[in-house]
């Protein structure tokens, strides 16, 4: 497009090309007259011919006219066209990212690459989303959402043939023969181009074509024995008007090599009412042509596009009768419709079904007669496919129904889960061959990694969790329940799903014909691993950890109805550094159920706190002290549940206990850790006393004899709530001594060596959270196992 405020440019350009013309003429005619005398050509045609100047006194003289090529950038013609250098390009005009648009209420700058407003939904696109609950777009659409910033005429591409030349078009003529010729001619506003000698040649309205055949008839009056090339260079613009529903209507001016496609994207196409079947193009009050843009979206078919002319209105209309398509298709949307067409036309628009589509039927839902809503199913067949549509109609592509026929799955602690094709008189046997079959990947995978070597940099791994174990025999829980599986079947008939449970022990390893069922089309067998369903303890896979001061230490498979002490006997039994009062027996049902409880605990607690807290901010002074209160609860809290259960199980030992007979001889769970010490040589006192410290063990001695060695109870101390934690996990606190021995004698109770006796510390009234913040740092960095312990006796 061209700006229309070009119009003072050119008549300045005029004006100055003007004035250079009346002050160059005693300059360039000297020039003219020494270069004909050089070349002497009598037929030159950039020499000899005759130039009769307005005002000349010597009417009879023949200057000579320079070549384009000889004359300087900018030389006026007779016709006033300018000359350019034939060595220049083809000149191009202003691209359609420069050019203004105006529609008539002043202009707006168009610029390519720009995202154009979204449009509001149509009512049909809104009684589709009601419908069906999907938003649908209008197809072809998306191709305006953003002004193409190259997209558009081209002005130094090759003009077409059937290019009507028009005036201040730019003819590149080039003469070469007998005659030498060489210039850059604009067209006048009359039409014509002017040839030296020749005189004035009329070329508008002529098909580009044409000019050439047209010039030659002209040049051979006077010249023989030539040839001539033309092309064209700056073209002239021209001004058309795109009217009707286009998103961007108005009048616009375009290059001379612009089409109906050009205009179509520079107007942003049709508006979400605006029609893509039909847009016309008229000149002179008849319709030339009828442009499908369909046609192109879906062919790239430009067969009727036409190139425009001065004067030329692209009208779109109205968008005719539209159509929804959705479900298993390329490209759901809404579609409009040019005449009577089938839903097998529709399809092909949008690209076909997708590969599961349903090839049994389609669903259509159809508006009669404006009055009442209807729905139907057709065969997707070729008698379907031909159905004739209807305006508002709902096409609907329902995909396939995910049912797999003679086929049945196995999954689960296999080592190939999928699905298979089923034959009659298809067995288990045939899934599961052999026992390799019912080992897993994971399993084989985590045992080659046992081969790789650990890098050297590598962190050591924790020695102290109560769970690890070699990664020999990491979760032996995922080895397979020889003892049950089961086939889920479904009756057909009832539509009823049964479970046929057999034995993949003895179908597998002991090859048991009764356990080798017939298998039915759609059965799923499901192989259950350990882990999936609880077995007896005494079918179960068990690995014990035992530490410390064993004769040999290390990770046992448990056998069926061994127990604790029948274990350590096949250890090979104790050290005689073995302190049993001191063992640390750990269990990860107890864990579990402790860590639990300590969640409920938790939870219980804040809800007190929430509770609580109007009436402690009631006995704080001021909002500073309120927002403290909620500060220290939220810190509690977030504590609380940072804390993990230990999982540890009292033994109940005596503190002189020696020898595996005086272990309880219970039954072993799977990772079960026995930890057995040697005996240690401290005891500790922690908490409210003037030196916390370890002191060494010392036969006999009491609690009240430690604490001295502490220096004794500091002010700050909490004496009544002191407490003695010992080395098998048990508690004695002063409470019980109290209620056992008197007020005063849980200084005279006799401690052994690992035992440790805490202190607390006071708490500050009238609010009791400092001393629960006190416990919980306490608890969160000490064992779990003096709040939650459970006694086997």
């Amino acid at each position: 497009m061209r700006n229309h405020s070009s119009v003072c440019p050119s008549f300045c350009s005029t004006a100055i090309r003007s004035i250079a013309l009346s002050a160059g003429v005693a300059f360039f005619i000297p020039a003219l007259l020494a270069q004909c005398a050089d070349d002497g050509g009598a037929d030159s045609l950039g020499c000899p011919i005759e130039l009769h100047q307005p005002g000349s006194s010597h009417p009879g003289d023949s200057p000579a006219v320079l070549s384009a090529a000889e004359r300087p950038s900018g030389t006026p013609q007779p016709d006033g066209s300018t000359e350019a250098s034939a060595g220049n390009s083809v000149s191009s005009g202003a691209s359609y990212t420069e050019d203004l648009l105006h529609d008539g209420h002043g202009s707006a700058s168009l610029r390519g690459g720009l995202p154009s407003q979204p449009e509001a939904l149509t009512e049909f696109q809104l009684f589709v989303a009601a419908t069906t609950g999907h938003t649908l777009p209008i197809y072809g659409a998306v191709l305006f959402t953003s002004h193409p910033a190259s997209f558009g005429p081209i002005d130094h591409a090759p003009a077409p043939g059937e290019l009507i030349v028009g005036a201040n078009d730019e003819l590149r003529i080039r003469i070469w023969g007998q005659i030498n010729f060489s210039a850059n001619l604009r067209v006048s506003r009359g039409g014509e181009v002017y040839l030296p000698k020749v005189g004035a040649v009329h070329v508008a309205g002529l098909p580009f074509s044409a000019v050439p055949g047209h010039l030659r008839n002209a040049l051979e009056r006077v010249y023989r024995n030539f040839e001539l090339s033309v092309d064209l260079g700056e073209l002239h613009s021209i001004q058309i008007y795109v009217t009707g529903m286009a998103r961007l209507p108005g009048e616009y001016t375009v290059s001379a090599l612009s089409t109906v496609v050009d205009a179509v994207f520079m107007s942003g196409g049709p508006s979400a009412s605006g029609s893509m079947r039909h847009i016309l193009l008229k000149r002179g009050g008849k319709v030339v042509t009828d442009f499908d843009l369909y046609a192109l979206l879906i062919r790239g078919d430009k067969t009727n596009d036409a190139q425009l002319q001065p004067g030329d209105v692209l009208y779109i209309p109205s968008a005719g009768p539209q159509v929804a398509l959705l479900g298993s298709v390329r490209q759901a949307g809404i579609y409009e419709l040019r005449g009577e067409e089938p839903i097998g036309h529709l399809l092909d628009a949008a690209g076909g079904r997708t590969a599961i589509a349903s090839g049994a039927h389609l669903s259509v839902e159809r508006i009669d007669d404006h009055a009442r809503r209807r729905a139907f199913e057709l065969e997707a067949n070729t008698a379907g496919l031909a159905t004739l549509l209807a305006d508002a109609d709902i096409v609907r592509i329902d995909p396939i129904v995910s049912n797999y026929h003679e086929t049945v799955t196995l999954r689960g602690s296999v080592a190939n889960p999928g699905r298979f094709h089923w034959h009659a008189g298809m067995r288990l046997s045939e899934l599961m061959p052999d026992r390799d079959s019912l080992v897993t990947r994971d399993y084989w995978w985590r045992r080659t990694q046992l081969g790789l070597p650990v890098p050297e940099l590598a962190a050591p791994s924790s020695a102290d969790s109560p769970t690890e174990k070699p990664a020999a025999v990491l979760s032996p829980g995922a080895q397979t329940d020889w003892n049950y599986a089961v086939i889920e079947r479904l009756d057909s008939s009832t539509m009823r799903t049964s479970l046929v449970p057999f034995k993949p022990g003895k179908l597998v390893l002991d090859h048991d014909i009764s356990q080798d069922l017939d298998l039915n089309p759609g059965d799923v067998v499901t192989i259950f691993s350990q882990e999936d369903i609880r077995l007896p303890i005494e079918e179960q896979t068990k690995y014990v950890r035992l530490e410390g001061e064993f004769s040999h230490a290390g990770v046992y498979s448990v056998t069926p109805g061994e127990t604790l002490r029948s274990l350590i006997i096949r250890a090979g039994g104790l050290t005689p550094n073995a302190y049993l009062f001191g063992s640390d027996f750990s269990r990860r049902s107890t864990q579990a159920l402790e860590q639990q409880r300590l969640s409920e605990y938790i939870d219980r607690l804040e809800q007190q706190m929430e509770r609580s807290s109007i009436g402690l901010s009631s006995m704080a002074s001021g909002a500073g002290q309120q927002n403290q209160v909620a500060s220290i609860n939220h810190e509690l809290i977030a504590r609380l549940r940072q804390m993990r259960a230990s999982g540890r199980v009292v033994l109940d030992l005596r503190p002189l206990s020696t020898g595996v007979g005086e272990l309880p001889d219970m039954a072993l769970e799977d990772g079960d850790r026995l930890v057995i010490p040697s005996t240690p040589a401290t005891v500790q006192v922690i908490g409210a006393v003037f030196n916390q410290n370890a002191f060494l063990y010392r036969g006999n001695a009491s609690a009240g004899d430690y604490l001295g060695l502490a220096g004794g109870p500091s002010r700050e101390a909490d004496r009544g709530r002191s407490f003695i934690l010992r080395a098998d996990g048990s508690v004695a606190s002063h409470e019980t001594a109290q209620h056992s021995y008197g007020f005063w004698r849980f200084d005279k109770l006799t401690l052994y060596p690992g035992d440790t006796i805490v202190v607390p510390e006071k708490s500050v009234r009238p609010s009791s959270l400092s001393q629960i913040m006190a416990w919980s740092q306490f608890l969160s960095g000490f064992s779990l196992s003096a709040l939650a312990v459970n006694t086997i006796k």
